[in-house]
C-alpha cells in the first residue's frame, strides 16, 4: 500500500467518524433540548398520510443514490456494475460524510474508482465531470427559481458569522453562487476548450515567488484536466444529456426529501419556496469546516426551514433529516468499508501475483 493510499484511508478511520457522529448529534440535541415541545409532538395524528409522506421520502432519497450509481456508470462506460457502484457512491458519501465540506473529498472519490478497476486517468476525468456537472446543477437551477419566486422570498435577513466577519445570507449566497460559477467555467475552459493552455497558465500565475509553494499541487491539477479533455473528448450530446439529466434528479431527489418530511406533519401551500430556502443552504454548507456539515446543517435548518414548522418540531425533523441524508450514510459506509478493502486489494494481490509469473 503506498504512503497516498495510506493517507486516503486514514479519512475513514474510527475517531473521525466518532467525532462527525457525536458534533452533528450534540448540536441535533441541544436544539431538542431548548426547542422540543411535548405538547406539540402529542398533537400529531399520525395518519396514513404522515406514512406515504415519510415512505415517500425513503423512496427520494433511494431515487438521489440511484441516480447517482446511473451517472457513474455512464461517466465509466458501464465498467463499472451496478453492484459495484453502489459499494462506491456509499463510500463516496461516506468520505463526505467525515471530510469538512469546505475541503471537498475528490481524491477520496479519485481512490475509490480506481480501486473499483478504473485507470488512474480515467477516474480523475470522472470525478472532475461529476464535480463539473453538480455545480453546472446550481447554477441552472438558481436563475430559474428566482424568476419563479423573485428575491424577496428567496432571502432572508439571518447574519452569517465565519471567523469574526458577519455577512447577511444573501451576501453569502451571492459571493458563494459567483465562486461557483467561476470555478464551473475554468473547468470547462480546461477540459473542452483548451486544455494545455489551461495548464501553462496555472504553472505561470504559480510560479509568482509568493505562490511558488503550491507550484507542484498546480502542475498536477493541469495535468488532470489534459487527462480529463482527452477522456471526455468526442462524448456525444446525448452522453452530456444523459449526465446532466441523472444529475437533475438526484439532487432534485435530495431537495424534495425535506418538502416530503415536513409534509407528512405539516400542509405547505409553496413548495418552490422550500426547494429555494435549500439552495441557499447548500452554499452556506459548503463552506463548512466541519465533517459532512455536521452541526451547521442542522442549525441551518432550523433558520432557513423553521418558518414552515411548528416550533416544537423544528428540531425533530432536523434530526430526522440528518438520520436519513447523514447518518444513514455513516452506518452504511462503516458497513461496506471492511468487505470492499478486502476485495479491492485482494483483487490487487491476484493481479501482482499474476505478473510476477
Amino acid at each position: 500500500m503506498s504512503k497516498q493510499e495510506d493517507k486516503i484511508l486514514r479519512t475513514f478511520s474510527r475517531p473521525r467518524i466518532l467525532f462527525a457522529v457525536g458534533l452533528g448529534l450534540a448540536v441535533s440535541f441541544y436544539l431538542l433540548y431548548r426547542q422540543f415541545d411535548l405538547a406539540v409532538f402529542n398533537s400529531i395524528n399520525w395518519t396514513a398520510t404522515t406514512f406515504f409522506w415519510l415512505f415517500i421520502a425513503l423512496c427520494l432519497q433511494a431515487l438521489r443514490d440511484l441516480a447517482y450509481m446511473y451517472r457513474l456508470r455512464l461517466l465509466t462506460d458501464k465498467d463499472i456494475s451496478w453492484r459495484r457502484s453502489f459499494d462506491a457512491i456509499m463510500l463516496w458519501e461516506f468520505a463526505s460524510a467525515v471530510t469538512p465540506s469546505v475541503v471537498g473529498g475528490s481524491a477520496v472519490a479519485m481512490f475509490i474508482v480506481h480501486k473499483e478497476g478504473i485507470k488512474l486517468g480515467r477516474s480523475t476525468a470522472v470525478v472532475m465531470v461529476t464535480a463539473m456537472l453538480d455545480e453546472l446543477f446550481y447554477i441552472t437551477m438558481v436563475p430559474l427559481i428566482l424568476l419563479t419566486l423573485g428575491t424577496s422570498f428567496f432571502f432572508t435577513d439571518s447574519v452569517i458569522t465565519i471567523a469574526s466577519f458577519s455577512f447577511g445570507s444573501k451576501a453569502v449566497f451571492i459571493i458563494g453562487y459567483a465562486f461557483i460559477i467561476s470555478l464551473t467555467l475554468i473547468i470547462i475552459t480546461g477540459v473542452f476548450i483548451a486544455p494545455r493552455g489551461f495548464k501553462w497558465v496555472l504553472l505561470k500565475f504559480f510560479s509568482l515567488p509568493f505562490l511558488r509553494k503550491w507550484k507542484a499541487g498546480a502542475n498536477r491539477t493541469g495535468s488532470e484536466i489534459i487527462i480529463t479533455s482527452k477522456e471526455m473528448k468526442g462524448k456525444s450530446f446525448w452522453f452530456w444529456m444523459k449526465a446532466y439529466g441523472s444529475t437533475f434528479i438526484s439532487w432534485t431527489a435530495r431537495y424534495w426529501v425535506v418538502n416530503c418530511l415536513i409534509l407528512a406533519f405539516v400542509a405547505l401551500d409553496n413548495h418552490f419556496l422550500i426547494y429555494a430556502k435549500q439552495l441557499i443552504m447548500w452554499v452556506i454548507m459548503l463552506i463548512s469546516p466541519t465533517p459532512g456539515s455536521a452541526g451547521v446543517a442542522e442549525i441551518m435548518f432550523q433558520g432557513y426551514l423553521g418558518a414552515f414548522i411548528p416550533i416544537g418540531l423544528v428540531a425533530a425533523l432536523a434530526l430526522l433529516w440528518r438520520l436519513m441524508s447523514f447518518y444513514s450514510y455513516l452506518f452504511i459506509g462503516s458497513i461496506i468499508l471492511p468487505n470492499w478493502l478486502g476485495r479491492v486489494f485482494a483483487k490487487e494481490k491476484r493481479e501482482d501475483e499474476k505478473k510476477a509469473r
